[in-house]
């Protein structure tokens, strides 16, 4: 869908930032392209909408030269996320997300229609935040908002220029999550830039690897891990990572699935006695489809026995949580911010389908590293 050509970007003093780069992008994919400082990663994708001409080469949309382009037609059918955000300051949340809809003529009620739709899709209640400014939200709802307006107006290719990468641990891994999650049920095209390995191999499905403006190598992050073309991407990917790293592990090799649910109705003399028949500590609230709604730890529900009728009343919200497509180290991340000792995981209809525990990731974490050691002595 998306090809390079002998792609080269010459700037002045015949200095090459990307040299003689061809590859293709298929559609749908999640593509992420990674390299230190200076390599020609953002120049790259920047490229593809021409917020930086390219010099030599050819690159093409669908086969389509992307010079035969009208330069603002080709922008408002490519979406654009940023590390800065780029919001409007002076205008409401809805007006920031409506503007590309606005510029194609989409009709008023059309366009409100995809912005009410867009935030949902985000996690953020339109009825909430769409009359908002950008300085009421904080930085992960500001970035929420930046991913929307890059879909406001449905297009085919979006990219991402290090959009996670000001963000907290905690804020950032959930983003992550939330990205893989729409890229899987969206199937946009999206051309991401990072400078984070571990970012790189949790989200991509194929990770292209630059240094000096050339492309040294692009694969699955499997592939990567474990073939290597090129010295500087081993080194790059770090030879701890190659061999076996634990912090990859998928955290639904971790997770129990020995859960405690109850629905938000339930009485906090069924809710103690629910705990106490499980030897728990909290009690994880779920609707009648089993999707997560938040936690109900047993010192509240004792403290709180006489003065409440049903858990709801002193339920909290579920956060921080994991979703099913999240490694080890994000887990391991997350957990420094939990005081219940626990992290429920999800699917990505929001179903819960486990909890990662302290003692769970730990174990899991030691079994690997014990395994690593055996086998560098064997």
């Amino acid at each position: 869908m998306l090809k390079f050509e002998n792609v080269t970007k010459t700037f002045d003093r015949n200095f090459k930032a990307v040299d003689s780069v061809s590859f293709e992008i298929e559609e749908g994919e999640l593509l992420v392209i990674i390299g230190p400082s200076g390599s020609g990663k953002s120049t790259t994708m920047k490229m593809i909408n021409k917020v930086i001409p390219h010099t030599s080469g050819k690159i093409s949309i669908n086969g389509k030269d992307i010079n035969s382009y009208n330069v603002s037609d080709l922008r408002r059918n490519i979406g654009y996320v940023i590390q800065q955000i780029g919001l409007f300051p002076h205008y409401t949340i809805e007006k920031n997300i409506a503007i590309v809809p606005q510029l194609k003529g989409w009709t008023k009620q059309e366009t409100k229609a995809r912005v009410y739709e867009l935030l949902e899709m985000v996690g953020l209640d339109p009825e909430i935040y769409a009359g908002r400014y950008p300085k009421e939200l904080s930085g992960g709802q500001q970035q929420r908002i930046g991913i929307a307006r890059a879909l406001s107006a449905n297009p085919d290719i979006i990219l991402m220029d290090e959009p996670f990468s000001a963000l907290d641990p905690i804020t950032r891994g959930q983003l992550q999550e939330e990205l893989i999650t729409l890229h899987q049920k969206l199937k946009k095209t999206i051309v991401f830039v990072t400078h984070d390995m571990d970012e790189a191999l949790k989200m991509g499905d194929r990770i292209a690897i630059m240094k000096d403006g050339h492309l040294l190598q692009i694969d699955t992050p499997e592939k990567l891990l474990h073939e290597p073309a090129h010295g500087f991407v081993e080194e790059f990917i770090g030879r701890h990572r190659i061999i076996q790293n634990p912090g990859l592990m998928p955290v639904t090799d971790i997770l129990s699935e020995s859960i405690v649910t109850s629905l938000p109705t339930l009485s906090p003399e069924r809710g103690i006695t629910l705990i106490r028949k499980s030897k728990t500590t909290n009690l994880i609230i779920a609707d009648e489809d089993k999707k997560l709604l938040g936690i109900v730890s047993a010192y509240d529900l004792i403290k709180k026995l006489d003065d409440i009728k049903t858990v709801s009343e002193i339920m909290t919200k579920a956060e921080p949580y994991l979703f099913d497509s999240a490694t080890a180290k994000d887990a391991i991340v997350m957990m420094d911010h939990t005081s219940m000792g626990m992290i429920p995981v999800v699917d990505r209809n929001h179903k819960i389908i486990g909890l990662v525990t302290r003692g769970s990731l730990l174990s899991a974490m030691s079994s690997q590293w014990t395994e690593m050691e055996d086998d560098q002595y064997e």
